[in-house]
């Protein structure tokens, strides 16, 4: 099966990047593709072996469900290897370039929506994640 990649270019530096891509109170800001969704709970147990779990919710209630994985391979602020509760995997991977921090995602596809909107849709959600990593301070 062929792997869907998204990726972005962060001007923030990697260590900055990591932290909040990889810290719940973090998560919660950006996990969420359009404006009307958000992520009112994470847990990460970020070690080999460890889970996390992200709530993805409609804002005004009507839907929500857990995206959750098991990290197989960690490699500190360079790559994530992840299976996906759903049985896919994916791996995130981080690298300090010339012009920031780039960000690539590597992910099964799902068989429910068409690739096209698989790969729309997880773009929306980093995209998301640079803007708040590109204005968060902390």
């Amino acid at each position: 099966m062929a792997f869907i990649t998204v990726e972005t270019i962060i001007n923030a530096p990697l260590k900055s990047v990591w932290k909040k891509w990889t810290s719940p109170e973090h998560v919660q800001q950006w996990n969420f593709a359009s404006p009307d969704w958000h992520c009112p709970k994470a847990t990460i147990n970020l070690q080999v072996g460890g889970e996390f779990h992200y709530e993805m919710a409609a804002k005004d209630g009507s839907m929500s469900f857990d995206f959750w994985g098991t990290y197989l391979e960690i490699n500190l602020e360079k790559s994530l290897h992840i299976f996906i509760g759903d049985g896919r995997n994916m791996q995130v991977i981080f690298a300090s370039t010339e012009m920031g921090t780039k960000v690539t995602e590597h992910f099964e596809p799902e068989n429910e929506n068409p690739e096209d909107l698989q790969k729309e849709g997880w773009q929306m959600i980093l995209d998301n994640f640079k803007s708040y990593a590109e204005s968060a301070t902390s």
